[in-house]
């Protein structure tokens, strides 16, 4: 794909989630949606906070293609640098960890993660623009354009670090509240949610690895993090 194709992609994608996030964020007006937002808004869901980091991601993506075509790659480095920072760490992991977590579960039992009861509130196609499209999207970045992973503990520091504070935060609102942001851990005990937890994050960091070994199938040794020299 040419630059100009890349830049365009960027855009529509940009586009795309700056929609869903401006929609999703106007449901808290409708009776029957703002239910679903109390105790924490909409940022307590792990699926609304990727949707905004994927619209962060492809802003500083399209910000990326502007400026290259500008004033070309050597000016541009620190922007490249948090592109793919952003993208490898984070943009890419979390949506996959969203599509896979959310669709096993949901195939398992519905009602432990999305009950059935949403489907009159919500419709489908919000559903899959925001659980579904978002890996594809991802996998297609992958394909479109190399990314430089950091050093592997830099990268999985990152990524447990984000982990944690959502964790943090879902833990926050259950003492606050005495509400789950999803129905799964209420069947769990003190034991099985810190099970849960971990067994989640061991889950991210596989995606991490996958995503790694995926960008080097793609794109070779170009793009693989250099170990400094002692």
């Amino acid at each position: 794909m040419t630059r100009t194709s890349t830049c365009i992609y960027h855009f529509f994608v940009l586009s795309w989630y700056i929609f869903l996030n401006c929609y999703i964020s106007q449901q808290g007006e409708d009776r029957r949606k703002s239910k679903v937002f109390l105790n924490g808004g909409q940022w307590k869901y792990l699926t609304f906070l990727n949707l905004f980091l994927q619209a962060l991601f492809y802003g500083v993506a399209c910000l990326e293609d502007v400026l290259k075509r500008a004033k070309g790659k050597k000016d541009i480095k620190f922007i490249t640098a948090f592109r793919d920072l952003l993208f490898t760490t984070l943009a890419f992991p979390i949506s996959a960890f969203v599509f896979l977590s959310f669709w096993i579960l949901f195939l398992y039992d519905r009602e432990l993660v999305y009950p059935k009861a949403l489907d009159g509130i919500f419709p489908v196609w919000l559903n899959h623009a925001m659980r579904t499209s978002v890996l594809p999207f991802s996998l297609a970045e992958v394909i479109l354009r190399p990314h430089c992973y950091p050093l592997k503990k830099k990268g999985l520091a990152l990524l447990a670090v984000a982990s944690l504070a959502y964790v943090s935060r879902v833990l926050w609102i259950y003492s606050e509240t005495g509400t789950w942001v999803y129905p799964v851990f209420a069947k769990l005990s003190p034991v099985g949610l810190a099970a849960f937890f971990s067994l989640s994050y061991i889950f991210s960091v596989g995606i991490y690895l996958f995503g790694e070994k995926l960008n080097h199938w793609k794109w070779g040794d170009t793009m693989q993090p250099r170990k400094k020299r002692k």
